[in-house]
């Protein structure tokens, strides 16, 4: 009670250190009903619905016009603040043999079409074209929150220089385990997280031709080996003679999509060694993986950690459809921006409040249970919007609704392009 009570006030004092500090101008200058603080908790607390119901749930009464306009006069950057306080004024202290577990990947948000827009992107598979931001963040595993993230338009995305923008800014206190798919294998990506104080790296790498040649040169069967070779970006016959891997780097001042595997930001040359960890999945296929862990992680366990990783797919899950991300209610990439570091937020106070909450296992059941997160979300939001709200009443209801864990499910995926929900096809109740 006591922490779900900690984190409750986290919130507030977070929105309101992100107001206070944001240079407001003539904005926000006369009195109106839609303060920048009632806006931010707004859109934190907004679901799915038109954005008249949203306000008439909230007793707010102004148009959906005076809360576009509102929302102009607002940087993303102010919610931010919003999300960066917040984290910052939560424990998330969860670890895994000492590590603090960080997965990596992207994720697209649709927007409204609109060609003029720099997130709008065109080519042979999508005709007519969509409007899509690419959203990379680094997700805490253990504790079940998202500790940051980058947003670009889709046509620039690039994950893997999202990710060592995030080393860069970030300062790692305690020991952290980055754990990336296919997409992050990098040698500019490995040496960054190699020369970070306090960061080791998992990433899973490819294993047929096209992967690094000292893995290439690996037997196709369960292995843990360490490998060692040094990366050059000069072609000079001492070079070739050393057997150095040659990484052409291209001579473009500024970095793009298609030039983002060729970076090298480190001396050259540069010895690099680590692990190669490769082992058999249930389907009968070998899955290959790179990591700095110490050898005292053993091979079952590497391959648990990689497991792990699953956490954030079923995460972006609940955020787009649990938190509703797939709903925005503005068509620019400035209100989409905001949406996204808004249902972040309230992503991460679900989490933290679900931590708090007492579940109970029947006496006669077969399986243990967990808090309905989609439900969870409901009611954080009602929380967050309503003033004076009872902490106590919050966790109790919440207790009601659990669903079952049944360990070892599994589900073909199926992928598919989806696109944006129209304003007029909301629900309405």
């Amino acid at each position: 009670m006591k922490t779900a009570l900690s984190v409750a006030m986290a919130l507030k004092y977070a929105i309101r250190k992100a107001v206070a500090n944001h240079a407001k101008g003539k904005n926000f200058s006369r009195r109106s009903p839609l303060t920048m603080e009632t806006l931010i908790r707004l859109l934190i607390g907004a679901e799915g619905g038109s954005l008249d119901k949203i306000l008439y749930t909230a007793g707010i009464k102004v148009t959906a016009s005076a809360v576009s306009q509102r929302r102009a006069q607002i940087d993303p950057a102010v919610f931010r603040a919003v999300f960066d306080n917040f984290n910052a004024d939560c424990t998330d202290n969860a670890l895994f043999r000492g590590y603090r577990l960080l997965a990596v990947d992207g994720t697209a948000v649709n927007l409204p079409r609109n060609p003029a827009s720099p997130s709008f992107v065109q080519n042979e598979g999508i005709p007519n074209g969509v409007n899509q931001l690419h959203v990379t963040p680094v997700y805490d595993i253990l504790s079940r929150t998202f500790a940051d993230l980058v947003i670009q338009p889709e046509p620039k995305k690039d994950e893997i220089g999202a990710l060592v923008e995030m080393l860069k800014r970030n300062t790692f206190s305690q020991k952290t385990l980055i754990i990336g798919d296919r997409g992050f294998e990098s040698y500019n990506l490995i040496a960054h997280c190699i020369e970070k104080t306090n960061v080791d790296f998992l990433i899973r790498v490819k294993q047929s031709r096209s992967a690094m040649r000292e893995v290439a040169k690996l037997p196709m069967m369960e292995l843990d080996c360490t490998i060692g070779f040094t990366i050059t970006t000069t072609q000079t016959n001492e070079d070739k003679k050393n057997g150095y891997i040659y990484l052409q780097v291209p001579k473009k001042s500024k970095a793009g999509a298609k030039t983002r595997r060729g970076r090298w930001d480190f001396p050259s040359p540069y010895p690099m060694r680590f692990r190669i960890c490769r082992f058999l999945l249930d389907s009968g296929e070998f899955e290959t993986v790179a990591t700095s862990l110490p050898a005292s992680f053993t091979l079952e366990e590497i391959k648990e950690l990689y497991r792990l990783r699953w956490g954030l797919e079923s995460a972006f899950r609940d955020w787009k459809y649990s938190v509703g991300m797939v709903n925005l209610h503005g068509k620019s990439d400035v209100f989409a921006e905001q949406e996204i570091y808004a249902n972040m937020t309230a992503f991460n106070f679900a989490s933290r409040i679900c931590r708090e909450v007492v579940v109970h296992r029947p006496k006669e059941g077969i399986y243990a249970y967990k808090v309905n997160f989609k439900m969870a979300v409901m009611l954080c939001r009602e929380f967050i919007r309503t003033p004076k709200a009872d902490m106590d009443k919050l966790l109790l209801d919440i207790a009601r609704y659990t669903v079952p864990i049944r360990p070892g499910r599994q589900d073909q995926r199926n992928l598919r392009v989806k696109g944006f929900p129209g304003f007029v096809y909301r629900v309405a109740a």
